[in-house]
């Protein structure tokens, strides 16, 4: 694959705005994310309603008396699925406005699989906003060896090529491989991915290989992962926030809501008349099947949910009703409809 870019120049982040940003809508848990012993904690659900200065889209918090939804349901109805479908869950789930926020294992770590997808795609976005003007209209060509396992758009495309924009749409609408290699390369690989992180404000998510191999996952791997909440907050700074700007989020949400691999997980999980769109990971390994998502409801705030499973058996089948159970007791937890 062709590598057209050595560069890895994101625009740095105000601290002072990231700062903020962090405040409205981190989950307030003991201790610190950026710790080994945080990332591993076993969260309990919590509710929490932030008291920042505004929120992700500039509107006031609310303060007591709201109703935040049944948070002892939904630690009792995850502990169930675990225990039901020998499966760790990791949720996160937060409301854009109010900074209210539910977290289950959401410092624990997760491969991020094909979720990674949403964020290269920001990334490129990024890029070619700031940096490379023209790079989404860029038609990129690969060589037939270039090619890896499940790329049904782009098999056999090399020669006639595809612009950057829609590798995109290929990478996050059907999780592309080769799309994603592709992207990769226009940011500067694994380590540009990971940079992107970083400049979002997120210490934990790293990427360390390319697809397939980022999928190669087994318990206490440090490569290739990241955490629900750590993935959640990424996701909403790019999809809602102000980390891209209006015109760049509304092409990343199309991307997202175009998703058909997602049907049987969050968006079964919710409401038919919520507006959704997702990003799923899946890998054979221990069973791991992953979803985060946008999600707007017919009416109420914009809710960001990070959902990362896997089984405690290397030959476990991925099971995606328990991404589904989970996505509704985190819309209950954060006091919103759910079927």
């Amino acid at each position: 694959m062709r590598d057209n870019t050595t560069h890895l120049a994101f625009p740095r982040r105000s601290r002072t705005t990231w700062s903020a940003a962090l405040i409205a809508l981190t989950v307030l848990t003991t201790g610190t994310a950026s710790t080994a012993q945080a990332a591993e904690a076993h969260d309990r659900p919590t509710v929490t309603t932030s008291t920042a200065p505004g929120s992700l889209h500039g509107g006031s918090t609310h303060g007591g008396g709201t109703h935040v939804g049944d948070t002892q349901g939904v630690a009792d109805e995850l502990r169930r699925l675990e225990a039901a479908h020998d499966v760790r869950i990791g949720a996160y789930a937060v409301d854009t406005v109010t900074g209210r926020a539910v977290s289950y294992r959401g410092h624990e770590t997760f491969p991020s699989l094909s979720t990674f997808k949403a964020m290269v795609c920001a990334a490129v976005l990024d890029k070619a906003r700031h940096v490379e003007p023209g790079l989404m209209e860029r038609v990129v060509h690969w060589k037939a060896g270039e090619e890896v396992a499940n790329s049904p758009v782009t098999a056999g495309q090399g020669e006639k090529g595809m612009t950057v924009a829609d590798l995109c749409h290929a990478a996050i609408t059907r999780s592309d491989n080769t799309a994603g290699n592709l992207l990769l390369h226009q940011i500067g690989g694994p380590l540009g991915m990971t940079h992107y992180y970083r400049s979002l404000g997120d210490p934990i998510s790293r990427l360390d290989r390319w697809e397939p191999e980022l999928n190669d996952w087994k318990p206490g791997e440090r490569r290739d992962t990241t955490t629900p909440a750590a993935m959640g907050r990424d996701l909403a700074w790019t999809s809602l926030g102000s980390a891209l700007v209006p015109a760049d989020r509304d092409r990343l949400n199309s991307w997202l809501r175009a998703t058909v691999t997602g049907g049987e997980r969050i968006r079964a999980g919710l409401p038919q008349d919520w507006t959704v769109g997702d990003k799923t990971g899946t890998t054979d390994a221990y069973g791991s099947a992953h979803d985060i998502a946008v999600a707007w409801p017919k009416s109420g705030h914009p809710v960001i949910l990070a959902i990362y499973t896997n089984h405690t058996t290397a030959d476990a089948a991925v099971d995606n009703a328990v991404i589904a159970q989970t996505a509704s007791a985190l819309a209950h937890g954060l006091g919103t409809e759910a079927p």
